[in-house]
C-alpha cells in the first residue's frame, strides 16, 4: 500500500497520484482534484506519465543521503 504524501493514509497502489481522496478535496476542491486524478489516470495509462526516478545518478543522490519520507 502506498501513503497519502499529505496524511500518511493508506491508499491503492495502482493510484495515478499519490493523495488521497480527503486530502484531495481539502487542498484543490472536489471538482479540481476530480480533473487532476482523471488526466493523471488517462495519462498514465497511455504511457505518458513515468513515476519514480529514472536518472541513475539522480538515484545515487537520494540514496546516499538516506533518503526516507516522513509517514
Amino acid at each position: 500500500m502506498k501513503k497519502c504524501v499529505y496524511c500518511c493514509r493508506s491508499i491503492e497502489d495502482n493510484r495515478a497520484v499519490d493523495v488521497c481522496d480527503r486530502c484531495g478535496h481539502g487542498v484543490w476542491g472536489p471538482k479540481m482534484f476530480k480533473a487532476i486524478m482523471d488526466n493523471m489516470t488517462n495519462a498514465r495509462e497511455k504511457g505518458d506519465l513515468m513515476q519514480g526516478l529514472v536518472n541513475e545518478d539522480l538515484q545515487k543522490s537520494v540514496q546516499d543521503k538516506n533518503f526516507k519520507p516522513s509517514c
